[in-house]
Order: structure tokens, then sequence, then C-alpha cells
């Protein structure tokens, strides 16, 4: 099934709101995916933010917040594989998530950034990545749409503001020993999430 049929039906009712379109280094002929509209290649990508928020959003709020925080019944850790009893942290989740999602898709990927990474391996490599930070850190209600050519492959790249949405994600990075900012509060802007579509 074509790439456009397959969003439209699966996704289409996701994103109940769009946000205004600025590309910031290339012309809309230049980014067209699959014979895709820009339009239709943000609706996708935003759909697809969507569902990763809601998800981690969910796992952060009801799942690491009700047994760590409320109850201490269980504790989130980063290094739950080889401690007993202990849950992945929220942003481990994602990154699984993303991996697993990997193996079996591989026109789309999705990723954690931050200017400010307890682990190196999340921040920005590429200058999409780094204007994208940059301008969801200014201002978060503003996504970053962009097209980027990585080796010889073409790619258009969607960038989404991550916003702390638990005192698990703040309590985490303000006392890691690894965290270079340590004054995060609730909602503040952590990073970014990346999505990037290929063209080929």
């Amino acid at each position: 099934m074509p790439i456009k049929q397959t969003f439209v039906l699966t996704l289409a009712f996701v994103a109940s709101s769009t946000v205004p379109f600025s590309m910031e280094t290339a012309s809309a002929a230049e980014c067209k995916v699959a014979g895709a509209s820009q339009e239709f290649l943000i609706r996708m990508a935003d759909s697809i933010r969507g569902v990763i928020q809601a998800d981690r959003s969910i796992y952060a709020e009801h799942v690491v917040t009700r047994l760590v925080d409320n109850q201490g019944a269980i504790k989130a850790s980063e290094q739950w594989k080889d401690e007993k009893g202990t849950l992945p942290l929220p942003a481990q989740m994602l990154r699984m998530g993303s991996e697993h999602f990997a193996k079996n898709n591989k026109g789309i990927s999705y990723s954690l950034l931050s200017t400010f990474p307890i682990n190196k391996q999340n921040s920005a490599k590429t200058e999409s990545e780094k204007k994208g930070l940059l301008a969801v850190a200014q201002d978060p209600t503003k996504n970053y749409y962009d097209c980027e050519t990585l080796g010889k492959k073409s790619y258009f790249t969607a960038i989404y503001a991550d916003v702390a949405v638990s005192k698990s994600c703040v309590s985490c990075h303000n006392k890691h020993k690894d965290s270079p900012k340590k004054d995060f509060k609730l909602n503040d802007v952590m990073g970014g999430v990346t999505i990037r579509i290929a063209a080929d």
C-alpha cells in the first residue's frame, strides 16, 4: 500500500491541530518524500509525535510517578537491566521504543535529543538538529520542520519541544551526576523529539 494511503488510514485522526509551517533551509520542491506534499509530511510527523508523546506521558505519570514518587513501591533507574525491582526511565522507554520501531520501519525514525544531554549520545549532531533544538527551546509552541541530506539520502525532519511532563523527569535530571543542568522545573523544555522520514 502506498505510504500516503497507509498513514491516512492509521493516523489521520491522531493530530487534532496543526501549526504554521515554516521551512528553514529548503524549498517545498526539495522536500517531497515518496510524492507526498509538505502538508501531508507535517501531518504524518505530527501524528507520529502525538502517539510518542501520549505513550511517554502515560508511562511517566501513571507508572513512574505513581509507583516511585507517590507509593515508593519501586524505583526508576537507568541501570534497570542490572538492578532488580527497578523500572526504566521515561527517556529510556522512548529510546527502546524507537529502536524496536526502527527494526521494521526503515524509512522513519525518531529519537530524543537535548542541548543538556545526560548521555552525550543524545546530543544534536546535524545542523538541522542544532537549529531545531534552539528553535523549540526559544518557542516550544512552534515545531521545527526542515529538509536535510545525510550521506546520499534526503530526509524530511521534524523537531518538537520535549517538555518536563512529570516530577520524576525533573528530579532525575536535576539529581543525576552527569546532568549538565540541574535546575529544571516542571514544563521546562528539556530537549526535543526528532522525527525523520526518508525520501526513498
